[in-house]
């Protein structure tokens, strides 16, 4: 299944999308697409209902964050081997981890903002993955089943207050609009290996980033039995799992970053696309 959320900011109703392409209105069935609907009993409950009989969404409504009430949204840096390269940083022993805050949290095809006084707000494309059932101290072997599903992320980062201003990254990735999630979370079912899927973004038409989850450092049952080690990963969590290279830090002859009024498109294969436009904070 593709499940999304539809309608103005904080007013989102709960859809799938169809075989044609067409949303349908899940609204009778769950209250969200949120931690209490993506359980492996609330799904097996919506694939049981023949999306021919959900009323459908007429015109283009707005498309919000495909996870509803994000508990934690934790991301994991320099898990690309070539992007680590780029950024001039080792090759982590073990996954880096930071948070974005939640109000950084947006629908895929919102606006994103610049900071005031930002001068290095950079992209990002990454894989999401939405954790189903809770994990705590849970094994490689058995990481997948406490997945609901997966989600294309742009980890928007503004590299002087992340790299450059002393403390943690995090101050750097979590300014608000620096998460534009979905358009869809494509249940895991649908998904058979989250290791082989094209990846790419562009700004302005041009293509900066073209990869592949393969190249991972640390693939997603790695990063699911790490992270519950040191917390439990509940039902509507998020994490971001890294970028590949061709972010604007790593561009050459000379980095080149964002400034309002661009637009920026990006897409994982089989997880769906966005579009942002970059405007002042």
């Amino acid at each position: 299944m593709k499940l999304l959320r539809f309608g103005p900011p904080g007013q989102e109703k709960p859809g799938l999308l169809d075989a044609q392409g067409v949303i349908r209105d899940l609204s009778a069935h769950v209250r969200d697409i949120d931690g209490d609907a993506i359980g492996p009993d609330a799904l097996d409950r919506l694939r049981a209902i023949d999306p021919a009989t959900l009323p459908a969404v007429p015109g283009t409504p707005r498309i919000g964050a495909c996870v509803g009430r994000i508990g934690k949204f934790v991301c994991i840096g320099l898990n690309y081997a070539d992007h680590a390269a780029e950024s001039n940083m080792p090759i982590p022993a073990e996954p880096i981890v930071f948070n974005k805050w939640t109000s950084a949290v947006v629908g895929p095809n919102d606006d994103v903002k610049i900071p005031r006084g930002s001068e290095k707000t950079d992209w990002e494309v990454e894989l999401g993955v939405v954790i189903g059932t809770a994990a705590s101290y849970v094994q490689e072997a058995d990481a997948l089943k406490h997945v609901a599903g997966y989600c294309v992320i742009n980890d928007v980062s503004e590299r002087n207050y992340q790299l450059e201003r002393g403390g943690s990254w995090d101050k750097g990735k979590g300014c608000d609009t620096f998460g534009p999630t979905g358009p869809w979370l494509v249940t895991a079912d649908e998904v058979p290996d989250p290791h082989a899927l094209d990846m790419w973004l562009e700004v302005d038409g041009r293509i900066y980033q073209n990869g592949n989850t393969r190249t991972m450092i640390f693939n997603v049952p790695q990063l699911v039995a790490y992270l519950s080690r040191f917390m439990t990963l509940q039902p509507g969590d998020v994490i971001s799992t890294g970028t590949p290279p061709g972010v604007g830090m790593g561009t050459k002859p000379q980095p080149v970053y964002l400034r309002p009024g661009q637009t920026m498109r990006l897409g994982i294969a089989g997880l769906g696309e966005q579009c942002q436009k970059t405007v002042a904070a």
